[in-house]
């Protein structure tokens, strides 16, 4: 009895100090967003003159563990990974215009995070696509490009990370995601939406009940769908 005592403290001793890791990344993954980003424009220049706290937050990513069956904390970490990592690759380039001027920035270079050394394009697409089947993910995932949906200056969190992912993918709609000609029944979609069609398609669906499930002004009636051309310059303020 007294070992299977000190066997069971030893576990909650591990999981209060895997929690206070968790909670600490996402705590100051919190204040770099808020220090560095605003109106979804990063602050690149800053970031290169002091760059102790974005290797601090790369750190402590590193050393996180976290499970697919603990959903919203699975999914709140990796999207702050993705962003930091995104930012990391910049900064690791600056200056650039673009993150497409570096070679192998989505698919070769690696980055270590929660045990992994892994890709941009892994996180997004096999650790996150693949295991959630949730199109919103593209309104959170930010590339460093103007292109891409604006980048939050705050960390995603479990406790809010739905109502984050919502909000976010309802600007996105109602905002630079969409062009729309009402009287020639016309709407023009970032190419996000041409590269990851069957994710805006799921269960049926068209790209257009996508958009309605959340526009405020409705798409009524056939609209022809096209797509407008991804900015690749670099997202910085």
């Amino acid at each position: 009895m007294k070992k299977q005592t000190i066997i069971l403290a030893i576990i909650l001793v591990s999981l209060k100090g895997f929690t206070q890791d968790v909670n600490v990344f996402f705590s100051k993954a919190d204040t770099f967003f808020r220090t560095y980003v605003d109106e979804g424009k990063v602050a690149y220049s800053g970031i290169y003159n002091n760059q102790r706290s974005l290797n601090e937050l790369m750190e402590l990513a590193e050393a996180v563990s976290v499970s697919k069956a603990d959903a919203l904390v699975y999914q709140a970490f990796w999207i702050n990974a993705y962003n930091l990592s995104v930012i990391k690759g910049i900064i690791d380039n600056y200056p650039t215009k673009s993150p497409l001027d570096n070679a192998g920035f989505f698919d070769k270079t690696t980055y270590s995070l929660a045990g992994k050394n892994i890709t941009l394009d892994d996180i997004q697409n096999k650790l996150l696509r693949a295991q959630f089947n949730d199109a919103r993910f593209h309104f959170v995932l930010v590339c460093g490009a103007v292109g891409c949906p604006p980048l939050i200056n705050k960390a995603y969190l479990p406790n809010t990370f739905d109502a984050q992912l919502e909000m976010q993918t309802k600007k996105a709609i109602n905002g630079s995601f969409l062009k729309v000609n009402t009287k020639k029944k016309r709407a023009q979609v970032s190419q996000i939406m041409e590269w990851y069609k069957e994710d805006f398609t799921l269960n049926g669906k068209t790209e257009i009940d996508f958009i309605n499930q959340y526009r405020t002004k409705k798409l009524e009636g056939k609209y022809k769908l096209s797509y407008f051309q991804y900015d690749w310059a670099l997202n910085k303020q």
